[in-house]
Formats: structure tokens, C-alpha cells, sequence
């Protein structure tokens, strides 16, 4: 145990690192474009809700390690798309930076649902007064029904967020060096001390989540919306 732990304990910190960057940065991302998909999805053009409709159907239904393997074989090796500036660390960077991308592409779609959820919540006739003050839908949703609906559903983006951490152990499918990888490298070490390395990961993944559930079960009650 001793052996593994001054093996083990110096890189536990680095690959948990990558872990909170990986989660901030695609959380961030998925936030931004769940976004404009929950706009598509209630926008009074067709071809804009035909288009949400369709990529949160195929998308949120389709493996997330197919997505991460698209990202890195589809997107760089055969259509050449680097992320990253060409220098001693590219691949490192660019594979954290199409994981990141893969993570956005696939997480989004449950933050779109997630606040179409919370639309329900905003009175439907708050919408219809600011439309016949001559507001567009633009206007209207961003102003009056977003940040409404955000109020609303903290708690479940709360959720969200919480597997997009979990989930962020598909990215050693590329090479990300997270802590996942760490726990397949120190198994192939020291394969006699399995239980111990399962139970170092998973703490530290228990603290990161249990972290996250408290701050987002702060502000869901917080900055709930009194009706």
C-alpha cells in the first residue's frame, strides 16, 4: 500500500486537475449552446425548431463514446480539425480540447430539455403581455421566460453538471490524461491493489459531486422563484 500510495499520490491531484477543467469548460460550453437549442425548440420558425428537435434526438441518444471517438478520429484525423496551436504539447491539447468539444455537443442537449422543463414554470401570460408591447420572441425569450426558467431548474442543471463529472472519464478514450487514465495506469502497476486504487478514484469523485449537489442545492433555494 505504501508502494502505490508514493506512486499513485503525486499524480492524484494533476489528474483530478484535468478532471475540474474538463467538467468547468464543457459545462460552460454545454450551458451556452443548450441554450440556443432551447430557443430553437420554442422558436416560432420551423425550420429553426425542426433543426433542435432533430440534433436532441440523434444526439442525447447516441453513446457518448461515440461522440468523444468522432471528435478525435472524424473531426481531427480525417478532416484535419486541430484545436490546438502546433507546438510541443498539440496532441495533448488537442485531445483535451475535442474532448471538451464532445462533452458540449452531447451535454447540451439535457440542458435544452432541462430548461424546457423550466419554461413550463413562467406563466404563459407574461409571455403575451410583453408581445403585445411590441416585444420580439428574441426579446421576450431572453428577457422574460430565460432567466425565469434558469431560476427554476438549478437544481436539475445541478444534476446535469453531476454527470458530465462522472462522464468525464470517457475521455482517456483519447488519451486525456484525467482520472480515469491515472486509475487504468496504476491497475497495470499494481494490479495486486485494485480495491485500494477503485476506492482512491471514487473518493474523489464522491467529494467533487457531493461539493457540487451542496452548491447547486444552495442556490436552487436561494434563487428560487417565489410564486
Amino acid at each position: 500500500m505504501n508502494e502505490l500510495w508514493s506512486d499513485m499520490g503525486p499524480q492524484l491531484w494533476p489528474a483530478f486537475k484535468v478532471t475540474l477543467e474538463l467538467t468547468f469548460w464543457s459545462a460552460l460550453g454545454a450551458l451556452i449552446w443548450g441554450i440556443i437549442l432551447a430557443g430553437m425548440r420554442v422558436s416560432p420558425v420551423p425550420v429553426m425548431r425542426w433543426f433542435g428537435a432533430t440534433y436532441v434526438n440523434v444526439v442525447r441518444n447516441t453513446p457518448l463514446t461515440l461522440i468523444i471517438i468522432f471528435c478525435s478520429v472524424g473531426l481531427y484525423q480525417n478532416l484535419g480539425l486541430a484545436l490546438a496551436p502546433d507546438n510541443n504539447t498539440f496532441i495533448e491539447n488537442n485531445n483535451f480540447r475535442l474532448a471538451v468539444l464532445a462533452f458540449i455537443l452531447y451535454t447540451a442537449t439535457f440542458v435544452c430539455e432541462t430548461l424546457r422543463s423550466g419554461f413550463n414554470t413562467v406563466p404563459i401570460g407574461q409571455a403575451e403581455a410583453a408581445r403585445s408591447l411590441g416585444l420580439g420572441f428574441t426579446q421576450v425569450f431572453g428577457i422574460i421566460v430565460l432567466p425565469q426558467a434558469l431560476r427554476a431548474v438549478i437544481g436539475p442543471l445541478g444534476s446535469v453538471l453531476i454527470a458530465l463529472t462522472k462522464n468525464t472519464t470517457i475521455a482517456s478514450v483519447i488519451g486525456v490524461a484525467e482520472a480515469s487514465l491515472l486509475m487504468k495506469e496504476q491497475i497495470e502497476d499494481h494490479a495486486n491493489e485494485i480495491i485500494a486504487i477503485f476506492v482512491i478514484i471514487a473518493i474523489g469523485f464522491m467529494i467533487i459531486t457531493l461539493i457540487e449537489g451542496a452548491v447547486f442545492g444552495y442556490l436552487a433555494k436561494r434563487l428560487a422563484v417565489k410564486r
